[in-house]
């Protein structure tokens, strides 16, 4: 009997604890995050505070904010020189050694791939955005004091360091973080899981009408509409069977300032004549007319 009310009050604290957790305010942006990621930063232009979101027992929870500096001129880049900094889904690329760069960025620095494909969808330029430090015989960075860079505190920088991952830590930039719950999430992130689903296995399947289906007819890449470019994709295709696709290490994200725009990142496999090819994909969704998920722009990375 003293058991039996053991884990029955065990069941019943764990399930106390998830109904807290599915209640727990996050950024509406971070639909779905893996459990292989263990920390994802949003960047709040309109606050000056740069947050980190990490993985805990399965549920994302906030871990804690910082003070930082943007672009002189404010948040949403558009062109090279402007002194913004850009509004989208970025991610780190490198850590980089600035004890050979100006004392300005600090104690390290680390790139983020800005512009990436709906920057250039959107035809904006520029480059060399960089989460970094700053100059240590200086104080406190006004608010807007970068030439578009994000600019943290020497110490903080420090302490995140080991939370910067090459090529796997995103950058979300927003100019106001709208707050929901994983609840309230919930019907969004079972609608784009089973775009990305579709999306793969109509590759699987050899099902041409699915794949055409999954892309917006306004799509682009590589300067091709969609016509062009899924002419390409399916002729490639055809060139060897696909016996199986993949899809792994699945990240969903409201892209920021953009109603109705979603980024999923994910680890694709394909396996084609007995070898298996492995390749990060990014598809960007939008709502078509109709309000169904279409494939606007993709890029590999």
């Amino acid at each position: 009997m003293h058991r039996f009310r053991f884990y029955l009050a065990l069941i019943l604290i764990l399930s106390a604890a998830r109904v807290l957790a599915a209640d727990v305010m996050l950024p509406a942006a971070l639909i779905k995050v893996p459990e292989s990621l263990p920390s994802i930063f949003v960047a709040e232009a309109g606050t000056a505070q740069f947050y980190r979101f990490e993985q805990s027992d399965g549920a994302i929870v906030h871990a804690g904010s910082v003070y930082m500096s943007i672009g002189r001129a404010g948040a949403g880049k558009q062109h090279s020189g402007d002194r913004r900094t850009p509004l989208g889904v970025y991610f780190v690329t490198e850590q980089l050694d600035t004890t050979r760069l100006h004392e300005k960025y600090g104690v390290s620095a680390f790139p983020l791939d800005y512009p990436n494909a709906w920057d250039e969808r959107m035809q904006r330029d520029g480059d060399g955005i960089w989460v970094h430090g700053v100059d240590p015989a200086l104080g406190r960075r006004p608010t807007r004091d970068t030439d578009g860079c994000i600019a943290l505190a020497n110490k903080d920088l420090l302490a995140l360091l080991p939370e910067f991952q090459a090529n796997e830590t995103p950058v979300v930039v927003t100019q106001t973080i709208a707050w929901t719950t994983a609840a309230q999430n919930e019907a969004l992130r079972s609608e784009l899981e089973e775009s990305v689903s579709r999306w793969a296995s109509s590759q699987t399947n050899g099902d041409q009408y699915a794949y055409l289906s999954s892309y917006d007819d306004d799509f682009e890449r590589w300067g091709m509409n969609r016509d062009e470019w899924l002419s390409l994709s399916l002729r490639t295709a055809s060139e060897r069977e696909v016996e199986a696709v993949e899809v792994s290490d699945l990240l969903l994200l409201g892209y920021p300032d953009e109603d109705g725009l979603y980024l999923s990142r994910f680890r694709l496999q394909r396996v084609t004549g007995g070898t298996a090819v492995e390749t990060l994909k990014r598809l960007y969704w939008r709502r078509d007319e109709h309000g169904a998920l279409k494939i606007i722009a993709e890029n590999d990375g």
